[in-house]
């Protein structure tokens, strides 16, 4: 089904948190990120581990809660909605949940009810709905690194269908643990001095903490409130998995493209009318090249993209949805945010280097995760101009 086809049921962002190695707010993160800097630095909370760069919000590793509630608290105030929120839907995810909580219960033998029981994979969807006291639907999807866009399209369609007016969406992930840390690095996947997305001279992805979330509407629900002028609205998005290796893309790019693809199809988006891709941009040797491909071979006309992993740290689960947060950023003010961590040789002809202002209409958003899980949010202007 195309946009077009679904004219008259247009789902706006009303409301945005973010909260992230640059800044505990959507504002700070925005204004360090075009400022060119980067949350990595070398760390190592855990004495048995080496040490390496890392992007925590805090000087210790943030507990998931604690993230979603910063975040969920922004979205909220920024959409001029009040609490509570009983009619309003809640879709929540993280790829890691609250696995440091586990880990030191492991560590400390302490497996009291009430503590696992709180530190079950839904339960920051659930303190989302506890915090905003929701009685509508609550959903916590999991999906690798795709999992924030996942969040996000599963909202759009609760209120694309009018099951809710309005839904909290996003993801959050605390990802820097022992366990974490030892399994990315028998991987081979961890930078050994920061994240360089898309150079020639790339070492591999710095893991990152972060939250993201947006306030999604109907159109007739923010025009009846009354309420502030949306960032953007959900053009569509497409999904597909590879099924071809654990960790590793699928070389022959078949996944990838359908989700492409299916995004373009769904949001009735050309190729040509996209100005810029948020592209998930790891830092790793395999996944730079294989998007890179992927825009080459899918656009006659490249459009401009970057990474923001490398001020951010990849956040795994909640990269997608930071990512869809700077697209909408970008969208408002006009402006592409720049390519932190490039060093002068970029394997894509049109890296944004720098803070660039241009009209932007539509832009995408790129998630994939291990085990092929691939995702592509696509994303306009509240008033486009060159939108059919």
């Amino acid at each position: 089904m195309s946009r077009q086809q679904l004219k008259g049921h247009r789902v706006v962002v009303s409301g945005l948190g973010l909260v992230t190695a640059l800044g505990t707010t959507a504002a700070a993160t925005w204004e360090t990120l075009l400022a060119g800097k980067s949350g990595v630095c070398m760390g190592q909370p855990f004495s048995e581990l080496p040490p390496r760069p890392l992007a925590t919000v805090g000087n210790a590793p943030a507990d998931l809660e604690d993230l979603l509630g910063l975040t969920v608290a922004e979205a909220i105030a920024d959409a001029r909605l009040a609490l509570p929120l009983p009619d309003c839907g809640v879709v929540i995810g993280s790829s890691r949940s609250f696995q440091s909580r586990w880990e030191r219960m492991a560590g400390q033998n302490s497996w009291d009810e009430n503590s696992w029981l709180e530190a079950l994979p839904h339960m920051g969807a659930i303190a989302v709905a506890r915090q905003i006291q929701s009685l509508g639907p609550v959903l916590a999807p999991m999906a690798a690194c795709a999992t924030g866009l996942t969040a996000i399209f599963q909202g759009y369609e609760l209120v694309r269908r009018g099951q809710c007016d309005r839904v909290v969406v996003g993801a959050a992930e605390a990802p820097i643990t022992p366990l974490t840390l030892a399994g990315f690095e028998q991987l081979g996947a961890l930078a050994a001095t920061g994240c360089y997305p898309f150079d020639l001279q790339r070492e591999g992805l710095v893991l990152g903490e972060g939250a993201a979330v947006l306030v999604l509407e109907s159109e007739a629900s923010l025009k009846a409130r009354s309420g502030p002028q949306p960032y953007g609205c959900i053009l569509g998005a497409g999904f597909s998995t590879d099924a071809y290796h654990r960790t590793a893309p699928d070389p022959e790019l078949r996944g990838s493209r359908l989700a492409l693809k299916t995004c373009l199809n769904y949001s009735g988006l050309k190729p040509d009318q996209v100005g810029y891709v948020h592209a998930h941009g790891t830092g790793t040797r395999l996944n730079d090249d294989h998007e890179v491909r992927l825009i080459q071979s899918g656009f006659s006309q490249l459009p401009w993209m970057s990474s923001t992993k490398g001020a951010t740290g990849h956040t795994l689960g909640a990269s997608g949805a930071i990512g869809a947060a700077v697209c909408l950023l970008a969208l408002r003010h006009g402006v592409l945010p720049p390519n932190v961590g490039f060093r002068g040789q970029s394997i894509y002809p049109n890296l944004v280097v720098e803070p660039t202002f241009t009209t932007l209409d539509a832009a995408l958003c790129f998630s994939f995760g291990f085990g092929g899980q691939n995702a592509v949010l696509a994303l306009g202007r509240s008033k486009p101009k060159n939108l059919s």
